[in-house]
Parts: C-alpha cells; structure tokens; sequence
C-alpha cells in the first residue's frame, strides 16, 4: 500500500503539491479503537509527504479538535487545501461541534506558510447550509445537517461556473465578470424530492476566500444518490469532470439493482463552466472500489489514490492508502484506468 499505519487507520485524504512535493492530508484515527465505525468521531488530519505519490514520510499531524465552544469542538473531516491569493496555503475542511451533538457540519479554514504549520482562522464556521436551498437539520428523518467535504477552486478571469441563467439567477453575473471567483463545491442535501435520494453538489462563492456567499445547487437533485460525498472537480486530459462517492446504503433501488452492496467512487464529464451536472451519468471505477478517491496530477499524469474500505477474507475494514492507478477521462465514460 502507498500509505498504510501500524497504529492508525486512514480514509478520506486530500492532496497539495509545492512544486517539489506531494503533500497528501487524510483522516486517521488510532486503532485502539478497536472498532473502525468509531473512527469517524476520533479523527485527527494527518500528513506526510512524498516526491512520487507511492513512498510516503509520515510527518507531524496538521489539525486536531478546537477546545469548546467552537464548530469543529467534536470533529475535523474531509477538506481540500489550495494556494491563496495571499501567498499562504488554505485548508478548507468540514467540523461537527459537541455545542450541537455534531450532527450539524459546517465548513471553516486553517492557513500556512507552508504545509507544515496550521493556524486556524477562527472558532466560527466559514460557511453553512443555507435552508432556501439545502435541507437543514431536523426538516426531514435525515440524521445530520449534510455540509461537508469542501472542494475549493478559483475560476477563470469571466467564467460563469454553473452558466450565465444560474448566475444571473442568483444575482453574481456582474460579480464573476469582474473578477475571478473562488468556488466551494459541498456534499449537500436537497430540501425537496423523496428522503432517500436528495443528495446535491451545494456550491458557494468567495471574491476573499474568507466571506463565503452560498448558492443554489448545481445540478438538479438526484434520483439515485442519497449523499455524494468528496466531490472533485478536474479537467483532466482535456475533459472536464466531476468525482464523487457513495455509500452503497445510500444508493437509489435500482442502483443498487445493478452495482450491488458496493461502495464506490464514481465520476462523471461536465461542461468547464460546470453546467452539464447530470448524476444519472455517473459511472463508478471499478478498476479497484476504492472509497472518496482523488486525482492528483503526477510526474507522469493523472492518477487515482482513495483508500481501501472494506477487503480482504472476511470483509474486515482495511484503512490505508492505495497505491496510485493511472487514469485519464472520457467524455462517454468519465474516469478510465489508463492503459
């Protein structure tokens, strides 16, 4: 395995790179838990470095809990980290606080000069469910307020992510004309459509990446996913495209009629200005079902690292990196192993 713990497991991770290094962040959580479903309200954001994406140095961990009161007083969870206008690096990331009993995730921020030393920006969230669009905690018998796994990206001087009807519908034509924005693309909830499957792109700009204005979804609620976790957005060789995953519980009927009780990561091609968001093309890569995997572009293109869920003879949970897949994308299929 590319990044495997003797102490710890591994699963959600999220990649930087400085030029020289690969900097992989992911969620861990000590083994002496003994039961891996406890992992997820015990997570620590870990680090370590690498020059080819397969030979890790583990390093010192990133982020931990805030003392209370504070959004991220139970949990830090799955982020994504980008170089700011500032010159400093920006790790987004979703907290649950012990003030709400955690089922409420906000997104908040940490920066660095550089990869190694974190410095949270405040003790309050950055960004939260808006309820005109999202669905929010306790409207439905949903058990969590769904705001989290924040994918952060600046768009191009004029580009209108999501389409010029979308922005003008949501009053920021004017706004992205005149500057590039920052974009936060959220595994969110629909607040209409049946329980099962509201799952959503939720997608909110910054002009600072500090003040963060929440939009309308992108894309229309889904008919086959209850929850799309980890989005990333990428054009990758050429074709732009979106990657998320999914639990298989959270899958539609008749999905799961077809794939089976499989978790996965799946993908599906866009248009660059992110219109064209339609779920029902989302195929999962089935090369390895690797669970909220992610592309990093490296020394020799496009790859693919997602952590092991559950293998092995007895289905036992694995918690650890994979090895990088070499992958490129198609606009029929999305994400390909490259061969």
């Amino acid at each position: 395995m590319a990044l495997k713990l003797v102490d710890k497991w591994i699963w959600d991770s999220w990649f930087a790179f400085d030029g020289e290094s690969y900097h992989a962040f992911y969620l861990s959580a000590s083994r002496a838990l003994q039961d891996p479903n406890r992992r997820h309200r015990h997570p620590i954001v870990g680090h370590a470095v690498s020059t080819d994406l397969t030979n890790w140095q583990v390093v010192t961990d990133a982020l931990i809990v805030s003392e209370s009161p504070a959004f991220d007083s139970y949990t830090t969870w799955t982020g994504s980290v980008v170089k700011g206008d500032d010159g400093l690096w920006w790790m987004y990331y979703t907290g649950t606080s012990r003030e709400d009993g955690g089922n409420r995730q906000t997104v908040g921020a940490a920066t660095s000069p550089d990869l190694f030393t974190w410095t949270k920006l405040s003790n309050e969230a950055l960004v939260a469910a808006d309820s005109r669009w999202y669905e929010t905690l306790g409207t439905s018998e949903w058990p969590d307020e769904a705001w989290r796994d924040p994918w952060v990206f600046k768009a191009e001087a004029g580009q209108l992510i999501g389409g010029e009807k979308y922005n003008t519908d949501a009053g920021i034509t004017e706004l992205a004309n005149a500057q590039p924005l920052w974009h936060m693309l959220v595994t969110a909830r629909s607040h209409s459509g049946p329980v099962a499957t509201r799952g959503v792109m939720g997608h909110a700009v910054s002009t600072n990446q500090r003040d963060w204005q929440v939009l309308p979804a992108l894309g229309e609620v889904s008919d086959d996913f209850g929850q799309l976790e980890v989005f990333q957005y990428e054009v990758i060789d050429g074709v732009p495209t979106v990657l998320f995953c999914c639990g298989w519980r959270e899958l539609s009927a008749a999905r799961q009629a077809t794939f089976g009780q499989r978790d996965a990561t799946y993908s599906f091609a866009v248009d660059k200005d992110l219109t064209g968001v339609d779920y029902s093309k989302a195929q999962a890569f089935e090369q390895r079902l690797l669970y909220a995997a992610r592309v990093i572009k490296g020394p020799d293109g496009w790859v693919l690292i997602g952590f092991v869920n559950y293998e092995g003879p007895n289905g036992e949970f694995l918690g650890e990196l994979s090895d990088p897949i070499a992958v490129t994308s198609t606009f029929e299929k999305g994400l390909v192993p490259k061969h």
